[in-house]
């Protein structure tokens, strides 16, 4: 069963269950569904549908920021059971051990060692973690790997920090 029929079922049951937060999340995953797959002029697959509930989840993850500097702790309950029930749908996410070791292999396969090759490491992330890890947690955890492999390399040899302090290495 795909996803999507996987939804069309739940979005019935929750209909004869009277759920309604459920019927109308899941409604509204229907419809960001159908406009995808209107604009794109295909039947979207599985990741697609995964992609579009990961976007959507994230959009309410920014709700609930925006809600909670309002002091609105009603809305922020409202979309934190949304967030709860889009999940179920999702693919199981990583926790950051997993996450870190993945940042690990990226910065040792792209051979990183400054912040400049952040985009390099997360375009060899991103197809991994698609939908399986919040990419701001992602991008976070190769930032600060990168500033270690960073330090690292400015942790040579005492005659090239003598040329450091001498402003003529980096100077380009």
């Amino acid at each position: 069963m795909s996803l999507r029929d996987r939804i069309q079922t739940d979005v019935t049951a929750a209909m004869r269950s009277g759920d309604s937060l459920r019927r109308d999340v899941l409604r509204m995953a229907q419809n960001a569904v159908y406009a995808v797959e209107k604009r794109e002029r295909r039947e979207p697959t599985d990741d697609d549908v995964a992609a579009i509930l990961t976007r959507e989840v994230k959009t309410r993850r920014e709700s609930i920021d925006a809600f909670r500097k309002g002091g609105r702790e009603d809305l922020v309950a409202k979309e934190e059971a949304e967030i709860a029930i889009l999940t179920d749908y999702l693919p199981e996410q990583l926790d950051d051990a997993a996450i870190q070791a993945l940042v690990t292999d990226a910065v040792s396969a792209i051979g990183a060692t400054s912040a400049r090759d952040m985009g390099k490491v997360m375009g060899w992330l991103s197809p991994k973690t698609r939908g399986r890890a919040d990419g701001r947690r992602v991008s976070e955890l190769v930032a600060q790997a990168l500033a270690r492999a960073d330090l690292a390399g400015h942790d040579a040899p005492a005659d090239s920090a003598a040329t450091d302090a001498a402003g003529t290495r980096g100077a380009g």
